[in-house]
C-alpha cells in the first residue's frame, strides 16, 4: 500500500458524469503518468467516436504517455502486474476493456477468470492505479442479449475490481462521493518484553511497550495525494462518552478542505460545570482538589457527561521535523534525528513514560522547513498537504478508539520557530518569547540565542507585507511539524478527542488554528509550561491555565507523561467516591459497613453551625484569617 493512503483506486460514474476528469485530478501531481487506453478505435466513419476520443487525447497533459490495450484484454492484467512502484497508471476505461473482451474475435473465452485475473493483478499492482468505469446498475436492463452480457460482465468487473482496490468513488454530475475511503497506512508494531503494558491496538505507526531494545519500525512519509477517510467513530453503545458524531466538511476532488471558518465541535457547555459543582457533594476528608478541579470540568466537557472517566487509550504524536538557518543556532546537528531513532526503538524518557503509561507512540516525519529569514519555510501545495495529513493522524487515532491525544515534538528551531509564530499571531516580542540557548554541558550559550532572535526579526521584517493568514504564517514561518500539528488539533476537534498539549510546537499551532476553527483551543489542555516563555505567553493568550508549574524540561511529550498518571488519578478518584452521607449517599460505598445508630436514637446533625467574624480586639488588623488564596476555577480548553 501507498504511503499517502492508497495505492489502487476506482471511479465509477455514469455517461458524461465527469468520472474521467475527476480520475485524472487524483494523478495530477505525478510527474509522468502511463495512460492505458482500453476502447477500441471503432469505426473509421464514425466521427462522433473520433471526436470523443480526440478530445481525451487533447486534455492529457504533455508529459504523460499513452499506452493501447485494446487489442488483447488479458495485456491490462499484464501492465499492472509490471507496473514499477514509482509509476502512476491511469486506466479509462474498464466499460471499453469489457467491450473488446466480449468481442467475438476473442471467444472462445472464460470472461469470469480473466476479470478474475484482472482483480488480483489491481490487487497485488505496486504501482499508484486509478481506474474509470462505467456504472450500470442504476439503468435498465437491456432488450438485446448482447446488451445484457455487455451489463452481466461490466458489473462483475466492476465489483471485482472494487473489492481489490483501496478506495472507490462515484462521480454524480461532477460531484464525487467516496463510497470505500482510502485505507490507512499501517507499519508493524516494535517487539513488546512480557513486563510491558498490553498498548491499544492500532491501525498506525509504531507501539511503544518495551522498555528495552527494539528494531526501529519504518518511518512514516508525508504523502503527496490525500483522500479523506469518513469518520468511523467505535463503539457506539449508549453511554459511550466517546460515541458522539463527527461534523461534515467540503470536500474537493483532491480530499478535505481546510480554509478559516470551519465550524467544528464545542465540548459540551453545561457536562463541566456540573462535573465540579459535584465535586462539592462528595465525600472527601480534605477541600477538595484544589486546582485539580480544571481537569475534571475538561474532561466532563469534552466526554459530554458529568462523571467523566479516565483516559484509558492515549496516543503520543511526536512530530519530528528541522527547521534550517538561524532557528537552530546551538543545536547538535543530528541530534533530533537520534531523538526520533530513539523513541522508534522503544528507547529514551519519551519511550520510557509511555510504556509506563500504556500509552502508544507514533512517531511522524514531517517536511523541513528552509531558513525562514531568507525564504518561505514551506511551499503553499506543502502547507495544504500537512494540513491534511495532521487531520488524518487524528481521525487515524479516532477510528482505533484513542481517547487523548499527546502532541509533542522534537526538532531543531522549533523553539525560534514558535517565537516568529507568536510574534506574527500575537504580536509579541521575540526576544521576550525565545529561550536562553543551553549547550550539552549544561551552559548557557547566549551567541546562539542572539542567532536565533535575528533571524526571527529577519524573518518577520520579511514577511512585514505579507498576509497575516494561517496558511501564509505556516508557509513563510511555521514549517512542516507546526503545519502537522495545526492539522492534528483541527482532525481531533472534529473527532472529539481532546489533546494534551506539551512544548512550543503545540502551542504555536493551537494559535494558528483559531484562524481555522476558533473551537480547537477548547478541545486542549496544557499539563504544565516546562518553563518556556513562549508556552507561557501562549497559553495565556489562548485562555490555557498550566495545571502543573513543575518547570519539567524532559522534551516535548515526555512532561505531559509525567503528569498524566496523575490527571487519571484525579478522574479516577472523582468518579469513583461517593456522595457524602449528610447529602443522601450511601456511607457503605465508602469502606466497611459501620452500625447505625439505635433506632430510638436521633439522626446524627451533619450541619455546620453558622459562623460569625469576631470583632477585633483593640488596634491591628481588622482580618483574623489567613491570606486568602485564589479560588480553582475552571475552564475548557
Amino acid at each position: 500500500m501507498s504511503v499517502d493512503g492508497w495505492n489502487t483506486v476506482l471511479v465509477l460514474g455514469g455517461t458524461r458524469s465527469g468520472k474521467s476528469e475527476f480520475a485524472e485530478s487524483l494523478v495530477t501531481d505525478a510527474p509522468v503518468v502511463r495512460y492505458l487506453a482500453t476502447a477500441p478505435e471503432g469505426d473509421p466513419e464514425d466521427t462522433e467516436w473520433a471526436t470523443r476520443l480526440a478530445a481525451h487525447r487533447a486534455r492529457r497533459p504533455g508529459s504523460w504517455t499513452t499506452e493501447e490495450t485494446a487489442a488483447e484484454p488479458r495485456r491490462l492484467a499484464d501492465v499492472l502486474a509490471s507496473a514499477e512502484p514509482n509509476e502512476t497508471l491511469l486506466v479509462d476505461d474498464l466499460g471499453g476493456w469489457v467491450t473488446v473482451l466480449l468481442d467475438p474475435d476473442h471467444q472462445p473465452a472464460d470472461d469470469v477468470a480473466t476479470i478474475a485475473e484482472l482483480a488480483e493483478a489491481v490487487r497485488t499492482c505496486s504501482a499508484r492505479v486509478v481506474l474509470v468505469s462505467p456504472e450500470v446498475g442504476l439503468s435498465l436492463v437491456p432488450t438485446t442479449p448482447l446488451g445484457r452480457a455487455f451489463t452481466d460482465a461490466l458489473g462483475a468487473a466492476n465489483r471485482a475490481v472494487a473489492d481489490a482496490c483501496d478506495a472507490v468513488a462515484l462521480v454524480v454530475a461532477g460531484q464525487p462521493v467516496w463510497l470505500k475511503p482510502a485505507a490507512t497506512t499501517t507499519q508493524p508494531a516494535a517487539p513488546a518484553t512480557t513486563n510491558a503494558p498490553a498498548a491499544p491496538a492500532t491501525t498506525t505507526a509504531p507501539v511503544v511497550a518495551s522498555l528495552g531494545d527494539a528494531e526501529p519500525t519504518p518511518e512514516v512519509q508525508l504523502p503527496d495525494v490525500l483522500t479523506h477517510t469518513p469518520p468511523v467513530v467505535p463503539n457506539q453503545e449508549p453511554g459511550n462518552p466517546w460515541a458522539a458524531p463527527t461534523m461534515a466538511l467540503p470536500m474537493v476532488a483532491t480530499g478535505l478542505v481546510i480554509q478559516p471558518g470551519m465550524e467544528l465541535p464545542m465540548p459540551d457547555e453545561y457536562a463541566g460545570p456540573q462535573a465540579v459543582d459535584r465535586l462539592a457533594t462528595l465525600d472527601v476528608p480534605g477541600a477538595g482538589l484544589g486546582v485539580l478541579d480544571r481537569v475534571v470540568g475538561f474532561a466532563a466537557a469534552t466526554q459530554g457527561t458529568s462523571t467523566p472517566q479516565a483516559w484509558g487509550s492515549v496516543r503520543v504524536l511526536l512530530l519530528h521535523g528541522d527547521h534550517a538557518g538561524g532557528a537552530s543556532a546551538g543545536t547538535v546537528a543530528g541530534e533530533s534525528a537520534r531523538r526520533a531513532a530513539q523513541a522508534r526503538a522503544g528507547r529514551g524518557a519519551l519511550a520510557r513514560l509511555a510504556a509506563e503509561s500504556g500509552a502508544s507512540l507514533q512517531v511522524v516525519d514531517t517536511p523541513a522547513a528552509a531558513p525562514m529569514e531568507d525564504q518561505p519555510a514551506l511551499s503553499a501545495e506543502q502547507v495544504e498537504s500537512a494540513l491534511r495529513y495532521g487531520w488524518r493522524l487524528a481521525e487515524q487515532a479516532a477510528d482505533a478508539g484513542v481517547q487523548l491525544l499527546v502532541l509533542g515534538a522534537c526538532g531543531a528551531g522549533t523553539e525560534a520557530t514558535a517565537a516568529a509564530v507568536l510574534a506574527a499571531t500575537a504580536g509579541a516580542e521575540p526576544p521576550a518569547v525565545l529561550g536562553r540557548v543551553i549547550t550539552d554541558s549544561g551552559e548557557i550559550d547566549d551567541a546562539a540565542w542572539m542567532i536565533r532572535c535575528a533571524a526571527v526579526r529577519d524573518a518577520l521584517h520579511r514577511t512585514r507585507r505579507s498576509s497575516r493568514g494561517a496558511k501564509d504564517i505556516l508557509a513563510e514561518l511555521g514549517g512542516g511539524d507546526v503545519a502537522v500539528a495545526t492539522g492534528v488539533l483541527l482532525g481531533a476537534t472534529a473527532r472529539r478527542v481532546p489533546v494534551l498539549l506539551d512544548g512550543p510546537v503545540g502551542v504555536a499551532a493551537a494559535m494558528i488554528s483559531r484562524d481555522l476553527a476558533g473551537q480547537a483551543r477548547h478541545w486542549c489542555l496544557l499539563a504544565d509550561h516546562g518553563g518556556h516563555p513562549a508556552v507561557r505567553l501562549a497559553a495565556d493568550v489562548l485562555g490555557l491555565t498550566p495545571l502543573l508549574d513543575l518547570r519539567l524540561d524532559l522534551g516535548e511529550g515526555a512532561n505531559a507523561l509525567v503528569a498524566l498518571p496523575l490527571l487519571r488519578s484525579v478522574l479516577a478518584l472523582a468518579a469513583a467516591l461517593p456522595v457524602h452521607p449528610s447529602l443522601g449517599g450511601d456511607e457503605s460505598l465508602g469502606g466497611d459497613e459501620e452500625p447505625g445508630p439505635a433506632p430510638d436514637e436521633p439522626e446524627p446533625d451533619f450541619t455546620e453551625p453558622d459562623f460569625t467574624e469576631p470583632e477585633p480586639d483593640g488596634p491591628g488588623p481588622a482580618s483574623t484569617g489567613a491570606d486568602e488564596q485564589p479560588a480553582s476555577g475552571w475552564r475548557a480548553g
